[in-house]
């Protein structure tokens, strides 16, 4: 039987006054994963992370780390560190004292501390400021602080709340990159929620994508990324062109949408839940469009007016007015888009492959849908 460090059955949070924060989340993660959680503010990323830490109680279902079950367990007797964002540094501590601080009240040996703290500095290269204290450390000395006081007692799991919030744009991604090294040399298991898309997607082994306390989707960021389950992933997720429509046919994994722009094609989200008549959602990334006009079979097409056209690096951003009135926004690489003329008012031609797309059960247009 396979022993998870992290298995979640059925787990819910009700808070008083009947307010459901998370509904009947399962989720098994396996030793060494780095799994990363996504979702809009008040989604229950946050309070998943805080009742796997013990530090919000679980309405209902178990929750196992390593097999044992810890659904009642109390925070400090479980076998997670957890990192919050605003990394919570004592202030009248140096660094060294900081990290040492939970060895001490575990009463390992004088010798045991100074070795393992030792080391720790060592690892996150806060030799320099070993005995500095907050105030003059900068933002990415104190994220590393925070890491070595909740990796020194050596924890099955980590947990971390955003850690990277507080941090300029440049710095963030070099953490990111550094975070993700220090977790597969380190091979524990990480639990990171933030609300940014593309950290999410760039950290995690597996993403869970959560809304309104619900688990939307959980993947790769490929899969999540190109292949989204539901409207709430297109939505939320990437840079995709989105198509309402009436389901006219599925056959062979293939689906047909009719929409005001004629009628298109492309792979089906969630085998078998698709039927003929019921209201869909086409979702396509931006990474897939070509321009101009293609004569090649399985090929989707729309034409519209340019209405504006950014150029930012190496991306352009075009808004085509399309001929109901609707207007698509499309993410694309400059090289893409050499020899057209992206000018105000200009006619351009987009395709993309049948099989570049996924359609899905629009489910905000079937009620009671499947």
């Amino acid at each position: 039987m396979t022993q998870f460090d992290l298995e979640l059955k059925q787990i819910t949070k009700i808070y008083p006054g009947g307010t459901l924060a998370v509904e009947a989340f399962d989720l098994q993660v396996e030793k060494g994963e780095f799994l990363s959680f996504v979702g809009p503010s008040g989604c229950g990323k946050t309070t998943t992370l805080r009742m796997i830490a013990g530090l919000e109680d679980i309405t209902s279902g178990e929750l196992y780390i390593r097999g044992v079950n810890n659904t009642h367990i109390k925070a400090e007797k479980r076998p997670t560190a957890t990192i919050f964002q605003n990394y919570a540094i004592y202030p009248h501590m140096t660094v060294r004292q900081n990290i040492e601080f939970g060895l001490k009240i575990r009463n390992l040996s004088a010798s045991e501390i100074r070795q393992k703290t030792g080391n720790m500095i060592d690892l996150l290269d806060l030799g320099s400021v070993a005995d500095a204290r907050e105030h003059s450390l900068s933002g990415g000395q104190k994220q590393r602080v925070a890491l070595a006081r909740g990796l020194i007692t050596e924890p099955e799991i980590l947990l971390l709340d955003e850690p990277l919030g507080a941090l300029d744009a440049n710095l963030r991604r070099a953490i990111q990159d550094e975070l993700k090294l220090l977790q597969r040399q380190l091979n524990i298991t990480f639990v990171f929620v933030t609300h940014a898309q593309s950290e999410a997607l760039g950290m995690g082994d597996r993403i869970v994508v959560m809304n309104a306390g619900r688990v939307e989707q959980i993947g790769k960021s490929e899969d999540i990324y190109f292949n989204p389950q539901t409207p709430f992933v297109s939505r939320f997720i990437g840079k995709n062109l989105l198509f309402e429509g009436k389901i006219s046919g599925a056959n062979g994994g293939i689906a047909s949408i009719e929409t005001p722009h004629g009628v298109l094609k492309a792979g089906m989200a969630g085998a078998g839940k698709i039927s003929k008549g019921q209201q869909g959602l086409l979702s396509v990334p931006s990474e897939y469009i070509q321009f101009g006009k293609s004569k090649a079979s399985g090929v989707n097409a729309i034409t519209g007016h340019v209405k504006q056209a950014n150029f930012v690096l190496n991306t352009v951003i075009i808004y085509m007015t399309l001929a109901n009135g609707d207007v698509v926004k499309i993410d694309t690489h400059v090289d893409k888009v050499k020899g057209q003329d992206l000018n105000p008012g200009t006619v351009l031609n987009c395709y993309w492959s049948d099989k570049q797309g996924r359609i899905m059960l629009n489910e905000t247009n079937n009620s009671g849908g499947a």
